[in-house]
């Protein structure tokens, strides 16, 4: 280990990955910790009875995603569905896609597959 490595490593570590905010947001430009942020995304509309991954019941305004790109529990706006709350994961959920829950087959078929810009709220 080089000479101050020791001292400025964790330092450096923080700043790099953003966690030092400096002004709303990241000495690196980047947005803060609480920002909203858009997201393009495929939505898939779905009808299936039952609970989610966080527990709670499916109902509209409950979607599936891929936690590794939006953690569970994460607020969410997609433009013309509505608010939504992230609670559940799929199997067929990777990267950019998200499922949205529909009271019936035939809402779900109405809406099928569009790409949204969604809202994320940290």
């Amino acid at each position: 280990m080089g000479r101050g490595t020791r001292r400025w490593g964790p330092v450096l570590v923080a700043v790099l990955s953003g966690a030092v905010a400096a002004g709303g947001g990241s000495a690196l430009g980047q947005p803060g910790l609480n920002a909203p942020y858009r997201l393009k995304v495929d939505a898939v509309a779905y009808y299936l009875p039952g609970k989610t991954a966080l527990g709670v019941p499916v109902r509209m305004g409950v979607v599936a995603v891929d936690p590794k790109l939006i953690p569970l529990g994460t607020r969410l706006h997609v433009p013309g569905y509505g608010p939504a709350l992230a609670a559940d994961v799929g199997t067929a959920i990777k990267g950019p896609i998200i499922d949205l829950w529909f009271p019936s087959t035939a809402a779900a078929r109405a809406w099928g597959r569009r790409t949204v810009t969604i809202t994320v709220y940290r």
